[in-house]
């Protein structure tokens, strides 16, 4: 089955999930030639290991909160906090609280 984004004009709703956050899976949202947008959700004590985008991309956290390892050091990410991340820089993520994330990639395509 196909998986079907936002068409251009269609609303998102990126309110935090609450009680129904471990229930959730990650989920892309919008997908474009140049540009990908989705939520990450991670349920406390799992990683999201090191690892480079093909892109620039920020990290927003909506709910919970995440290590985020990059640049090398290491920043806790709460909800309402914000962090970007140049072209392909590695990074490693770790869910101290079960967290969703909002990631949007300016992606590089060849």
């Amino acid at each position: 089955m196909a998986m079907t984004h936002a068409a251009s004009g269609e609303l998102i709703d990126i309110r935090p999930l609450g009680a129904a956050l471990r229930q959730t899976h990650s989920r892309t949202l919008v997908r474009a030639e140049h540009l990908e947008i989705f939520r990450f959700v991670l349920p406390a004590g799992q990683t999201a290991p090191d690892h480079k985008a093909s892109g620039a991309l920020t990290l927003q956290c909506l709910e919970g909160v995440v290590e985020l390892d990059a640049h090398g050091r290491t920043q806790t990410l709460r909800a309402g906090d914000l962090v970007y991340l140049a072209d392909a820089a590695p990074h490693a993520v770790r869910a101290l609280e079960d967290a969703s994330l909002l990631v949007t990639i300016l992606l590089r395509r060849a």
